[in-house]
């Protein structure tokens, strides 16, 4: 069947402005990294994707080694941007990285201009597309020159194949390190990628700061700490959760201390007649530093539990008090 896109849509979604740009990007944003690989299915991920575009979520975040197996996220995006959002592409923010390892040798990974330029090549192939509105360096690379990765993000956008240029996974020092090299070569940085939830809190260290004098967006990935922050976890580690299959949340990290962490938010949750997942949301949303947040969803129900968080993002000082009692 067809897809037709919710006409109320931009009614639905609330949007911030990225930084000092000229872009606005959903307060929520739908992140691809799991679910959207050649094992999920079709079907599903094509309603997930229905589901954010009829709620407003203009903006899809990938990468070239999303999947399983790598590349297999960009690709199947990109047969359904084709079928059901042709018509839809001036009104998407679509954004892919580079810096982790996606082929073998020594060009397949971290940081070289021989590697992003590659890679964002393959990624537009995949994704059936000219150019990316956002290209991302995934990670720091310690060995490969500040000058030349910043230098292949300048590239990439001079030749068309982005409209901006992001980071990832920075800390502080270097973020303003790129941030200033990428302003000099004359394509600044739109905005910045950091893990941060109620449990990664190490953006407060400076890095926000740094984001805001410079005037770049911040989007944050993993908001609900793979998952802890939900009521998945209220009563230990369950059959089937993805701490159970171990990868990228291990069993041995939700201690006893850990659970009563979840527990205590949980309880301020319910008084806010949210989820813990809701208010988790709502918490990164609060600092107005922070353009959009990155969610994901196995399923089109999960996604609309998640934007019903905008219906509450204000805490008083109460609540931020006893939520930082629980989380020191």
């Amino acid at each position: 069947m067809s897809y037709t896109a919710d006409q109320g849509r931009y009614q639905q979604m609330q949007y911030r402005r990225c930084g000092k740009s000229g872009i606005q990007l959903p307060s929520l944003s739908l992140g691809l990294w799991q679910n959207f690989g050649d094992v999920n299915e079709r079907s599903n991920y094509r309603k997930i994707l229905h589901t954010a575009f009829d709620q407003g979520i203009t903006h899809f975040d990938l990468a070239n080694n999303y999947g399983p197996p790598p590349g297999s996220a960009e690709s199947n995006f990109g047969k359904l941007l084709k079928e059901d959002f042709s018509t839809h592409r001036d009104e998407l923010i679509i954004s892919s990285k580079a810096g982790y390892t996606m082929w073998d040798g020594p060009y397949g990974d971290w940081g070289s201009k021989k590697y992003l330029v590659s890679s964002l090549d393959q990624s537009l192939k995949r994704m059936q597309l000219d150019y990316v509105d956002i290209f991302y360096h995934h990670r720091p690379d310690p060995l490969t020159p500040l000058e030349e990765t910043m230098g292949a993000l300048d590239l990439i956008v001079r030749q068309g194949k982005a409209l901006y240029a992001g980071i990832s996974n920075y800390p502080a020092d270097k973020a303003a390190e790129a941030i200033t090299l990428l302003k000099r070569m004359g394509t600044p940085c739109l905005i910045h990628q950091p893990k941060y939830s109620m449990f990664v809190r190490w953006v407060e260290e400076g890095l926000l700061d740094v984001l805001e004098e410079h005037g770049v967006g911040c989007i944050p990935f993993s908001p609900l700490a793979q998952g802890l922050l939900t009521n998945r976890y209220l009563n230990g580690v369950p059959e089937g959760s993805r701490a159970s299959r171990g990868g990228s949340l291990n069993a041995e990290d939700i201690t006893a201390d850990k659970i009563e962490q979840i527990k205590a938010l949980n309880v301020i949750a319910i008084e806010r007649r949210q989820s813990l997942a809701q208010m988790a949301l709502a918490w990164l949303l609060k600092d107005k530093r922070v353009t959009s947040v990155l969610i994901g969803a196995s399923r089109p129900e999960q996604l609309l539990d998640s934007i019903a968080c905008l219906k509450n993002t204000h805490f008083d000082k109460e609540e931020l008090d006893r939520i930082e009692a629980i989380l020191k």
